[in-house]
């Protein structure tokens, strides 16, 4: 089986996350779409970050409906900060008959070779990028990458939805509605 691994701190997870999940399984040969919840993005601000079980939690709600999604807690088990190297270390020595794709937005590509061991990532994984406003993507030598330039561009941010939770600004639509009520209910990001 092919899996996409969507790594994000999905701080919260938004109708763009779901967007661009669905367009990979829907225009790629992947199978599966996991959403790695990062507890420490070592190149973020923790400052901000919600607990990792709650931002799970969203993540689940957000794709209960979605038999090819999942929502995956592998990193809070492994050292922090996350790094996706070890992640997909990892990963491989307990599914060694799946194959693993990186799905990263233009933004993250472009900052790549600020990651850790990423000249071992690219030549192990092919890389999923998805088109982001702003961003240009550019080949990197060595790398195996599917640019996806039709996928929808969505400008919607995890920080611009917390400054409208913060402002008592609805977030209908921004966020799905299992995931706006149960950040409503619970008073997250206030």
């Amino acid at each position: 089986m092919h899996i996409g691994l969507y790594f994000g701190s999905f701080n919260p997870i938004h109708t763009g996350h779901l967007l661009v999940a669905e367009h990979v399984v829907s225009h790629t040969d992947v199978d599966k779409i996991w959403f790695v919840v990062s507890p420490h993005n070592p190149l973020k601000d923790s400052a901000s970050l919600l607990n990792e079980y709650d931002r799970l939690h969203l993540v689940e709600l957000a794709i209960a409906d979605n038999p090819k999604f999942r929502a995956s807690n592998v990193e809070f088990s492994l050292p922090k900060p996350s790094y996706t190297i070890d992640t997909l270390t990892y990963l491989a020595e307990k599914f060694p008959f799946e194959t693993f794709s990186i799905v990263m937005g233009c933004d993250s590509f472009a900052n790549l070779q600020r990651w850790k061991n990423w000249e071992q990532l690219v030549a192990r994984h092919r890389l999923i990028v998805y088109a982001r406003p702003g961003f240009e993507a550019m080949p990197i030598p060595g790398a195996t990458v599917l640019f996806l330039t039709d996928a929808p561009q969505i400008h919607l941010s995890a920080s611009y939805i917390r400054k409208e939770i913060q402002a008592g600004r609805s977030t209908k639509y921004l966020v799905q509605d299992d995931v706006r009520t149960y950040i409503e209910d619970n008073r997250y990001y206030k």
